[in-house]
């Protein structure tokens, strides 16, 4: 049996990681959505001054990459990330 002061270590480690685990689903959410003003000037206002094609490449093939390793992990917060991107 563990040690009392060991479990009560544990519990509070556990504890912490769904407090980040939480808060990685959010920004999993929340950090692609910050690109919709840019996707509103570009397919609603027509203006593209300011918008990079290579970044944006960049965006979808670092979104298949991290696509790709989510799937791999088994890991929802990324896979939902990567797949809003």
């Amino acid at each position: 049996m563990p040690h009392p002061a060991h479990r009560k270590l544990a519990i509070k480690k556990k504890s912490q990681l769904n407090t980040l685990n939480q808060l990685v689903m959010a920004m999993a959410i929340i950090e692609p959505l910050m690109t919709l003003p840019q996707l509103y000037d570009v397919w609603i206002q027509h203006e593209t001054a300011g918008v990079s094609i290579a970044t944006w490449a960049f965006f979808a093939f670092a979104a298949a990459i991290w696509l790709a390793y989510g799937l791999a992990i088994k890991n929802i917060p990324i896979i939902v990330s990567s797949s809003l991107w």
